[in-house]
């Protein structure tokens, strides 16, 4: 007799989700799906705004992450006005998705997931959260807190606010910055650093201690994809894509972002309003990739800096001369990439071209497509934008990290709960339940994002046979 458990909500993340596991008739995990159940329409109620007002409405997409929305928005806007962005207002977009990367970086491993594995996925819900950490590594949870308030300060300080700033613009940016705003970023640096390789040396300790979570939390072959610079690169705003496979061998390199529908396919389930892309040529299952944190440190060939550089090389010794294919190494990749950022954003501070007059480059509708591509914490993100003559929008196409990491995360929670449930078991303790959902957050989901809530949270789990009896129900709220 086949049957569904449901875990209906998806516990500690933001929006509306749930998770349905399918049992075959031994009792095995046969299938898992991750169902993203709320509908926001951003891609259809754009049609007929102006070209100009789409970074300013499309950052409010979320508010984990808005920078991420209004960069690619820019960027598709300078390839519909066909201007070259001046190199002051580059290297400024650049020094503001650095300051993105840091905060939400540290919002994922401090506040999110942390809890789970430094104090266990055992601990009650009501103690296994941010106040929860806090209390047990009060200097800790401190330290993440002001590292994060150290990303959203470089956002502030740039765009005027820390949550959706309307500041990035088709063409470059609104305004500029001086060497008092610049000094400020210098001097938190040596604080950020510090946090950063505390983080780094706590979470080799875990790797340590959980090689059971290595193994289990999503480990298996798949492609990366990725922006690269021209020699291969890491990189967050500009270059080209890449795609890799399993083994660490180049699939497709130096890829036009404008051309990623000739690569990258999307299909629709019913089950979830979130899409679901895949490499095209090898279809939905053969052709699964994942982006973000541990695909762009599977792609890139260096990261360009010292330190990044130094703990890439530590990373990738859990590729076995392969890629790096456990989702639980998502949490280190994070870490590696704040540091890549501190260490970029140590160079920008000292720049003399971030002060440079000329901002932005002024033109009109010279093409009627344009496509921006770049990196949000999370993975790739791509603005498609089609206008008329007169720059209204009439088509948009949105592919969001989340969106390219679904089958991923789908095949991710399958092996969580094939590993941890019994064929046949109708217990299903609420450890193992937070267990599966944690296969969610190593991808840290943005609907918006991930989140530890304080105390408990509603959690229904069920056990239904095909005729619609429920054999067995857990139930928190």
């Amino acid at each position: 007799m086949t049957r569904r458990i449901v875990i209906d909500p998806v516990t500690r993340i933001e929006g509306h989700a749930k998770i349905s596991l399918r049992l075959d008739d031994s009792g095995h995990v046969a299938d898992a799906e991750f169902h993203v159940t709320e509908f926001r329409g951003f891609e259809k109620f754009c049609e007929g705004r102006p070209l100009a007002e789409m970074p300013g409405i499309t950052a409010r997409i979320c508010g984990i992450c808005p920078v991420s929305h209004l960069l690619a928005s820019a960027k598709a806007g300078d390839a519909i006005l066909a201007v070259r962005v001046p190199v002051a207002a580059d290297k400024l977009r650049r020094l503001m998705n650095l300051g993105q990367l840091v905060q939400s970086h540290a919002l994922s491993f401090f506040h999110l997931s942390a809890p789970d594995f430094l104090l266990g996925w055992e601990t009650p819900p009501a103690q296994r959260n941010v106040f929860g950490l806090a209390a047990e590594k009060p200097e800790l949870a401190r330290a993440g807190i002001r590292l994060r308030q150290f990303g959203q300060e470089v956002i502030e300080l740039l765009g005027g606010k820390k949550v959706h700033p309307g500041w990035a613009v088709p063409g470059g940016v609104r305004s500029g910055i001086d060497r008092l705003t610049l000094d400020r970023i210098k001097d938190w640096l040596p604080e950020a650093f510090a946090t950063t390789n505390t983080a780094l040396k706590l979470f080799k300790r875990v790797l340590e201690a959980h090689p059971r979570e290595i193994e289990t939390y999503g480990n298996f072959p798949s492609m990366f994809m990725g922006l690269v610079g021209p020699r291969g690169e890491w990189e967050h705003h500009g270059g080209k894509l890449r795609f890799t496979d399993s083994n660490g061998q180049i699939v497709a390199d130096q890829i036009d972002p404008k051309a990623y529908a000739t690569l990258i396919a999307e299909q629709v389930q019913n089950s979830s309003y979130l899409k679901s892309p895949y490499y095209q040529s090898l279809g939905p299952q053969a052709g699964l990739y994942r982006v973000g944190p541990l695909a762009r440190l599977n792609v890139c060939t260096t990261i360009g800096t010292p330190q990044a550089d130094g703990e890439l090389a530590a990373f990738r010794a859990f590729g076995h001369g392969g890629a790096v294919t456990s989702s639980f190494l998502y949490h280190y990749a994070r870490l590696i990439e704040i540091l890549a950022a501190l260490e970029r954003i140590a160079l920008y501070v000292d720049d003399q071209d971030l002060l440079r007059d000329h901002i932005r480059s002024d033109a009109g509708i010279n093409h009627l497509h344009g496509v921006g591509v770049s990196e949000a914490p999370r993975g790739t993100l791509i603005h498609d934008y089609t206008v008329d003559e007169h720059g209204l929008l009439t088509k948009v196409n949105l592919i969001i990290a989340t969106g390219h990491n679904n089958l991923a995360m789908n095949r991710t929670v399958a092996q969580i709960a094939r590993s941890y449930i019994k064929p046949g078991s109708t217990d299903i303790p609420e450890p193992l339940l937070n267990r599966i959902e944690h296969g969610i957050r190593c991808y840290d989901p943005c609907l918006s994002c991930s989140t530890h809530a304080v105390g408990q949270m509603p959690l229904l789990v069920q056990l239904v046979s095909p005729a619609g009896a429920i054999l067995h129900t857990v139930a928190r709220d």
